[in-house]
């Protein structure tokens, strides 16, 4: 019994040491690619770097360091263009943007979940169906609209199709219908306003996807492209990817291109600072959302 004994002990210890070994092999490959992965992600943005404080005869260097950075590259931007017009614009659209998404959308959500009236599941059908309409079919419409009003080369020309979302009003309805409706009720009891109740108690429950939807409708509105291309006509009113699109279809030479790299470099800068001040919003809000 006992030789039974130890044998069956080795064999549990070896089989402990190989599921270690399997672990960590495991760990290993997962470790390295995570690590090829990060590599392909991060060495663009790395060249769009590099490239950008490069000198007009080592732009098509394979090297990644310059010999000796050119800064004089992001003054000659703003200097041989409106660039500093076009971040200001930029923010300007973003913020309002935001705001407005964060304020209606939220609104509208705890409305269609919290409310009951004749009608409700046909507003919201109606209101989910739109995103299945691709945004190229409601450009023409959009453009004829703010013609009429002449919102044509405006900042409300370029912001009205974005100042109330379908999708914000689908997340936080979701997440609304978690918050509890007795306690709603007894705050209505205890006599607290609708909008008390709204702002005082609703909201603060699901602020995480409050916070989600407005990182992500901040993130849309610096990056939106198509619709600013078409309803902008000066260059003093284009925001950032309008202006450098704009300004790379002008390039000549390679001095230009490295200026189109300090353009680019400088507009990644705010998203990156906004992820990450709001990393972990962005990511426990996303993971919520699949929940959800």
């Amino acid at each position: 019994m006992g030789k039974i004994s130890g044998a069956s002990s080795r064999m549990a210890e070896g089989g402990s040491a190989r599921a270690i070994a399997r672990q960590r092999a495991g760990l290993a490959i997962g470790y390295l690619l995570l690590t090829a992965g990060v590599s392909v992600m991060v060495f663009p943005f790395l060249w769009m770097i590099a490239t950008s404080l490069k000198a007009p005869s080592e732009m098509y260097s394979l090297s990644l360091i310059p010999d000796a950075p050119a800064w004089g590259n992001y003054s000659a931007l703003f200097s041989e263009t409106s660039f500093d017009a076009w971040i200001v614009n930029s923010f300007i659209v973003a913020a309002i943007a935001t705001a407005s998404v964060c304020l209606f959308d939220t609104v509208i959500g705890y409305i269609l979940a919290k409310f009951h009236f004749h009608g409700k599941k046909t507003i919201y059908l109606l209101i989910l169906s739109t995103l299945m309409v691709p945004t190229e079919m409601l450009i023409i419409p959009w453009f004829l609209y703010s013609s009429k009003l002449g919102w044509v080369d405006t900042y409300w020309g370029i912001l009205f199709p974005g100042l109330i979302t379908a999708f914000g009003i689908f997340l936080v309805k979701q997440f609304m219908e978690s918050v509890p409706s007795d306690l709603l009720d007894a705050a209505r009891i205890d006599g607290m306003s609708e909008l008390g109740i709204m702002f005082k108690i609703a909201f603060p429950l699901v602020r995480l996807a409050i916070a989600t939807l407005c990182i992500l409708s901040f993130l849309g509105s610096w990056n939106s492209f198509i619709w600013p291309l078409i309803v902008t006509q000066t260059e003093g009113r284009f925001t950032i990817p309008v202006g450098m699109a704009f300004f790379s279809s002008e390039a000549k030479d390679s001095s230009n291109w490295i200026q189109i790299m300090a353009g680019a470099t400088i507009s990644v800068i705010p998203l990156i600072i906004v992820f990450i001040i709001f990393q972990k919003q962005i990511i426990r809000g996303v993971a919520t959302t699949g929940l959800k």
